[in-house]
């Protein structure tokens, strides 16, 4: 080709080259500054099409997460309260044990009733006191647990069914208020009274008994909950993990690997300067040939 001033190939050239590094080296100091080899669509739709689907799923297995940790701190309560409940009701079955000896003096045998009594009552307050959010699985109005177990709206929710103490433990125990309580360890001095006091303690054991029995049939239905949700949790958690690991696979960059090819587009770029330094001065030969 003949020597042109209005047409400098060489440097025409020199200058897409010199661009091209220009571009590379933007998108690998972008990759290093956001850790993503796909931040935009732009990048390859495809994979940020996918990987923002994923995002979506891991906000919803966040929820899904939030409303298990909410499940789970109920029952957790309640299973706390039941428990409780339990140890009450085996001091109630000493003190009925001990009412049910009928050479018991008169002043124990009301001193009894009176502690008798008092856990009665206590139990009434554990009941109440056992609520998380605005749920008490042990009072008959305190509602129930239904929590999500996956982003799927349409599946069913993991559910806790209120177990109603007050009602399968309380309403068992009526007649043992402050002013009933006389009838159960009933002596007044007359022999027959305590005798009649220890016949009623014994039945009142029996009963104590029968009720031990179904609060701990509940605490085993809480408890059976309590491990149902956790293990939920931990696939929910795992499925999460998952899930992030997949989207890093898809978007993430390595960054040892940029590092690299940094090093190398800024040389690149070095000598790319240069060349296009060099083809500019080219023209300036054609005047040689007019001296």
């Amino acid at each position: 080709m003949g020597f042109s001033v209005n047409t400098n190939v060489g440097a025409m050239a020199a200058l897409q080259s010199l661009n091209e590094t220009n571009k590379g080296l933007a998108t690998t100091q972008s990759r290093i500054n956001t850790g993503l080899a796909v931040s935009s669509t732009k990048d390859d739709s495809a994979s940020y099409t996918i990987a923002q689907t994923l995002r979506g799923e891991m906000g919803g297995l966040k929820s899904v997460s939030s409303s298990l940790s909410r499940a789970k701190s109920t029952v957790d309560v309640a299973v706390a309260g039941a428990e409780q409940i339990s140890d009450v009701l085996n001091q109630m079955k000493e003190k009925a044990t001990v009412a049910s000896d009928q050479g018991l003096d008169e002043e124990s045998r009301k001193a009894v009733a009176k502690d008798f009594t008092a856990l009665r009552d206590q139990i009434k307050t554990i009941i109440d006191s056992s609520e998380f959010n605005g749920t008490n699985l042990l009072k008959a109005s305190g509602g129930d647990v239904k929590a999500l177990q996956s982003t799927d709206t349409a599946a069913a929710t993991l559910d806790v069914t209120n177990i109603d103490m007050s009602t399968n433990v309380l309403d068992e125990l009526d007649g043992l208020d402050a002013d009933d309580s006389s009838l159960v360890f009933k002596d007044d001095g007359d022999v027959s009274n305590g005798m009649e006091g220890a016949t009623l303690a014994k039945t009142m054991v029996t009963k104590l008994e029968s009720l031990q029995k179904t609060v701990n049939g509940n605490l085993s239905t809480l408890g059976a909950a309590s491990r149902k949700i956790d293990g939920q949790s931990t696939f929910v958690s795992k499925l999460s993990d998952v899930i992030e690991a997949g989207i890093g696979n898809l978007v993430d960059a390595d960054l040892a690997k940029e590092s690299a090819k940094l090093q190398a587009l800024q040389v690149k770029q070095q000598l790319g300067v240069q060349a296009l330094s060099i083809a500019n001065q080219a023209p300036q030969t054609i005047t040689s040939l007019f001296r």
